[in-house]
């Protein structure tokens, strides 16, 4: 899941109903989010399908992305995660009437009582909680998240394992060993 949901749902949707009810998936993010209602759809894909996804933030997972990782049965976030936790924000067409206006005002304030109610289930946590991280909105790091019980922390460890092997690569094939 990378980059804006709205604009990759479709392929994101195939992907997950390419995964069999009931069976293990793993899904790396790193999305800013987007349409509230792709979120959503994609949650309910995974919770309806009972996919037991493991979630990995390797970068951000904001707004309507939480959706989805909230739905992971095991989520793993890197100390350097970012998530972005805000009040749903909602656009319309440019030509709406006052009457059409109003009930979809009406709509969307019972919608995001609805999902941060959704949201603080999946996360396990209470709506309280959850009400203080999504308003007035709140980046959170992988750690804070980690330490709330919400995911766990991955060791980046094994990157100074990748950095030892570069190294003595980089130092076999240095000139003054080629000259040799």
């Amino acid at each position: 899941m990378v980059g804006d949901l709205t604009d990759s749902e479709g392929e994101l949707s195939s992907k997950l109903l390419d995964v069999p009810p009931g069976e293990r998936c793993t899904l790396f993010i790193d999305s800013p989010g987007g349409s509230p209602y792709s979120g959503l759809s994609l949650m309910s894909l995974m919770l309806l399908r009972g996919i037991k996804a493991t979630g990995i933030v390797t970068g951000e997972c904001s707004s309507a992305a939480l959706w989805p990782f909230a739905a992971c049965t095991r989520r793993i976030v890197t100390p350097y995660s970012v998530l972005l936790f805000h009040p749903m924000k909602w656009q319309s067409e440019e030509h709406v009437g006052l009457a059409e206006a109003a009930e979809w005002a009406r709509h969307f304030g019972q919608l995001e009582t609805e999902m941060d109610q959704v949201l603080a289930g999946l996360f396990n946590v209470s709506e309280e909680e959850m009400a203080r991280w999504i308003r007035p909105g709140r980046y959170v790091s992988g750690r804070e998240l980690a330490a709330a019980g919400m995911a766990e922390l991955a060791d980046l460890k094994i990157l100074k394992l990748f950095e030892r092997n570069g190294a003595s690569r980089v130092r076999k094939s240095s000139p003054s060993t080629s000259r040799r």
